[in-house]
């Protein structure tokens, strides 16, 4: 991955003008056969998650049991229809996000929302471990009210973990999801594709109360 040094979200003067198009992307998941744009089973839900390079990831809610299908994109920002490189420079002010559509008979969003805090650093501001930059800043972008209290429920019971270990304070975005646009093809599932690929994200070690007795 091309790591992003910006740190400034940019101003709509500032940001790329984009395109009126859609990139083009894969039509189905590489590893399931799922259709990534729909449709997708009546009752399902979808998450968007943004935890750093949205290599690694997709792969841990896509090997999650009742995901159904998961996408990787562009959200947050100001600029439509971003290209990857774009998105590099800090002047589309998009987040690198995870799409997750999941069955809520078999996995919470809750159970998910774990996985989300578990599996990065929610500390760090606009940067995850190596990978520097605001495309890289740890964000949950709801859809639903209820998602909205359950993601910042999650997150007070997180910080108190967080706290208790001696740890620093999250700075994690929670903000209604906004437009969602898919990254290029050669993003999707893109460690099933290239397994011996670059994943960066990396956990505190703390665990996240929330799924073992914590209600979100």
């Amino acid at each position: 991955m091309t790591f992003q040094k910006t740190h400034e979200m940019p101003t709509a003067a500032e940001a790329l003008p984009g395109r009126a198009t859609p990139l083009p992307t894969d039509e189905v998941h590489y590893v399931s056969g799922r259709p990534l744009k729909g449709p997708h089973p009546e009752g399902f839900e979808t998450a968007i998650f943004g935890m750093g390079c949205f290599w690694g990831v997709e792969r841990i809610f896509w090997q999650l049991p009742g995901v159904w299908v998961t996408s990787v994109g562009y959200s947050g920002g100001v600029t439509p229809n971003p290209t990857y490189e774009e998105t590099c420079t800090g002047r589309t002010g998009h987040a690198e996000v995870v799409q997750v559509v999941f069955n809520p008979h078999e996995i919470s969003y809750g159970e998910l929302l774990k996985h989300f805090w578990e599996n990065h650093d929610p500390t760090q501001g606009m940067r995850q471990g190596n990978d520097v930059g605001t495309t890289s800043r740890s964000v949950l972008y709801y859809l639903t009210e209820a998602q909205r209290a359950a993601a910042e429920a999650s997150r007070d019971a997180y910080q108190a973990a967080l706290s208790k270990a001696g740890r620093e304070t999250i700075t994690t975005e929670i903000a209604p999801a906004g437009p969602w646009y898919f990254a290029e093809d050669y993003h999707q599932a893109y460690l099933a594709k290239n397994p011996a690929g670059y994943c960066g994200i990396g956990g505190t070690g703390v665990v996240c109360p929330v799924g073992v007795g914590v209600e979100a």
